[in-house]
């Protein structure tokens, strides 16, 4: 999980937070936090995170596909957040 940029890492929970979202879905929902995303960003980096089998890729219709998270997608977020979580403290206590 370490591996991936941020920008995967926010399309990789923005995938599992929905069911078999669209690229578009997944932009306009990321836009909503981050501004604007063109295509020339988003859908690469999709690729990427399926030549990695974090999410598998399924046809909606012939221009449109539908992105879900795998098992393996799902256990790298949560190992992402655990070792977010080991620093949380860190952050949140003040400096004594």
């Amino acid at each position: 999980m370490h591996n991936l940029t941020g920008f995967q890492r926010d399309l990789l929970t923005v995938i599992a937070g929905h069911t078999k979202p669209s690229g578009q879905d997944i932009k306009t929902e990321l836009e909503t936090h981050l501004g604007d995303i063109n295509h020339g960003r988003l859908y690469p980096n999709l690729d990427t995170l399926v030549e990695m089998q974090l999410v598998e890729k399924g046809a909606i219709d012939r221009r449109t596909n539908y992105y879900t998270i795998t098992d393996a997608g799902r256990n790298a977020l949560v190992e992402y957040a655990n070792w977010r979580e080991s620093y949380h403290a860190e952050v949140t206590s003040p400096m004594l």
